[in-house]
């Protein structure tokens, strides 16, 4: 597939995903890794420079607010989240040293409060002169719960009910001050205006926030909104509040189903489909030939630990102790037979079975895939293959996972990024100062501007 794509409007759309030493497991082991990139300012900065040198949409960190339970042999052996800088202080120094690139971290809505992430956000937009986004999460291990007074998680269902309400207040804090509500006028004493001020008095169920935000309203209005993920809960929220979609679909089916049912649930709460950016992961790994990819591949295969790759396994089985079960022995009949509904542990049963892998063999390459889209081959086959999924309705664009960093990220700006510049997929310049404005997505409105009559009283 060489053919170009023309429409000046239609652009893909570009993250980089900075997993501190890169995303395959034994990353931190990588020749062209930076093993102690977690707590690394100038790894950072090279990396946001790289980036935003290519023209990525976005910078994108993960985070949690624990260090995973798991046996101590495999967890002294990784560097996923282990010791790494807090996200948003980081993205506040990272604003500095860039102009251009957005700056996009994860704070939960499990284990924070509303006013602390309205507050920190809107910051990051007035730092980076419009160019923070905010990754919306719910928390997930219990290992968070019990860091923050709790002995047992949050159920499903209510982390996802309180991830509404959350939101909602987040965004209703944003529009506490009318965009010209600050005249700071030396002349006549007047420091604001006081019909620009709008207070919340909200009273939910999970939250009762007064307000107003002690931070005037950000330069894009509110900062982007993004979420990651793929299950029913997450699209209901997402189709509601997000405006940059992360997630993970494995095939290109898989991708156009997923991308379909956002689209359409936007449409219930009066969402075009343009105001939402789906953007699947994905990671490559690249050589001048695909014997050269491969063997690129195996090389950083040959790094997992084989401790660190049965603890994944068996926290992918659903939480099983693997050490009792002879390595190299086949994956054990009643494992099979008991394996949980979970999408992930039944296609690596399903992968054991098929190719009758050992423990061993499952364990290695269930580790090195961790869930996402692996691409090894050359540059034209790994922009046909983003090509296919942008045209075909899979996606708008993708959230770069490079294997291991920095090495990883400058083999996709050196071979991917000028390949898709060729066929008029992917800019060659900003389109403007924003992540908005980059990103396509409008400023929006405040809601006091929106409704008149809703206008809450100046205090």
């Amino acid at each position: 597939m060489t053919k170009s794509h023309n429409n000046p409007q239609k652009k893909m759309r570009l993250g980089a995903f900075f997993n501190p030493t890169g995303h395959h497991v034994a990353s931190w082991r990588h020749a062209e890794s930076q093993a102690d990139a977690g707590i690394n300012i100038a790894h950072y900065r090279e990396l946001a420079h790289t980036a935003e040198r290519a023209k990525f949409d976005m910078i994108f960190l993960a985070d949690n607010v624990c260090v995973r339970n798991a046996h101590i042999d495999a967890l002294s052996r990784s560097a996923q989240y282990i010791a790494n800088f807090e996200p948003i202080t980081l993205l506040s120094a990272l604003s500095g040293a860039t102009s251009h690139i957005g700056l996009v971290a994860t704070a939960t809505t499990s284990y924070n409060e509303p006013y602390h992430v309205a507050r920190k956000f809107a910051s990051l937009d007035h730092i980076s002169g419009g160019r923070a986004g905010w990754n919306l999460v719910t928390s997930g291990q219990k290992e968070e719960a019990q860091n923050f007074g709790r002995d047992v998680h949050y159920e499903h269902g209510e982390r996802y009910e309180r991830a509404r309400e959350f939101a909602y207040v987040v965004t209703a804090l944003w529009d506490s001050w009318d965009d010209d509500a600050f005249v700071r006028d030396k002349a006549s004493g007047l420091f604001f205006n006081p019909e620009g001020l709008h207070t919340l008095d909200h009273k939910g169920k999970f939250f009762s926030v007064r307000g107003p935000l002690n931070v005037p309203r950000p330069p894009q209005g509110r900062p982007v909104i993004v979420q990651a993920g793929g299950s029913e809960d997450m699209i209901a929220v997402a189709a509601e509040f997000a405006e940059v979609i992360f997630c993970a679909p494995l095939t290109l089916e898989a991708g156009q189903k997923l991308y379909r049912e956002l689209k359409e649930t936007m449409a219930k709460h009066g969402r075009a489909p343009d105001e939402m950016k789906i953007m699947p992961g994905l990671s490559t790994i690249i050589g001048a030939s695909e014997s050269e990819a491969n063997e690129k591949y195996e090389e950083l295969q040959s790094l997992i630990h084989p401790i660190v790759a049965r603890e994944i396994l068996g926290t992918i089985l659903g939480g099983i102790d693997l050490s009792q079960y002879p390595f190299d022995g086949p994956v054990p009949e009643h494992l099979a037979a008991t394996a949980t509904s979970q999408y992930a542990a039944k296609s690596a049963i399903d992968l054991a079975k098929r190719e009758n892998l050992s423990i061993r063999q499952l364990a290695l390459r269930v580790a090195g895939a961790r869930g996402k889209a692996v691409v090894r081959g050359t540059p034209q086959q790994i922009v046909d293959m983003m090509e296919e999924w942008f045209v075909g309705g899979a996606a708008d664009g993708f959230n770069i996972m490079p294997p291991y960093l920095p090495g990883g990220l400058n083999d996709f700006v050196k071979y991917i990024v000028p390949e898709l510049q060729r066929r008029g997929l992917f800019r060659t310049e900003y389109e403007g100062a924003t992540l908005r404005e980059n990103l396509g997505l409008r400023r929006p409105e405040s809601r006091y501007r929106k409704a008149p009559e809703n206008r809450a009283r100046a205090s």
